[in-house]
């Protein structure tokens, strides 16, 4: 009886502790709703494949991706403020930033740690364990 205490109190620690803090999992379906909501400005965590290999302009790589919920994205990825994913196209990555909808397209931006007026929360990418941010 005493070692099964032990575990569940060991259980609960565990559980309790991937509650704090770290980073938000994926939300596919929590992307989507936000598109189809037009929740311009929404925080996004999501799975994506990449549909293009990433191509770097005006200090941004941008890249093509097809999310886990199936919409397709562009990721404008700010390399003055953060390391380039070494990606290309087939490969997984997860992305965590704020959703841009303009007219005919709809995109993640603010993918970097240093925050701004126009990115008040720090984003990243993660790509094959690490973290590009």
């Amino acid at each position: 009886m005493r070692g099964l205490i032990a575990a569940s109190s060991a259980v609960l620690l565990l559980a309790a502790g991937a509650g704090c803090g770290g980073d938000p999992g994926p939300d596919d379906a929590g992307l989507h709703q936000a598109i189809v909501s037009h929740q311009a400005g929404a925080e996004v965590t999501f799975d994506a494949v990449l549909v293009t290999n990433p191509a770097e302009a005006n200090n941004h790589e941008r890249m093509e991706v097809r999310a886990g919920s199936g919409d397709q994205l562009e990721i404008d990825h700010n390399t003055a403020l953060a390391t380039p994913v070494p990606a290309h196209q087939g490969d997984s990555i997860v992305v965590h930033g704020k959703l841009y909808i303009d007219p005919g397209s709809v995109g993640v931006h603010c993918t970097h740690a240093h925050t701004s007026s126009g990115c008040p929360e720090a984003g990243w990418i993660k790509f094959q364990g690490n973290t590009y941010n």
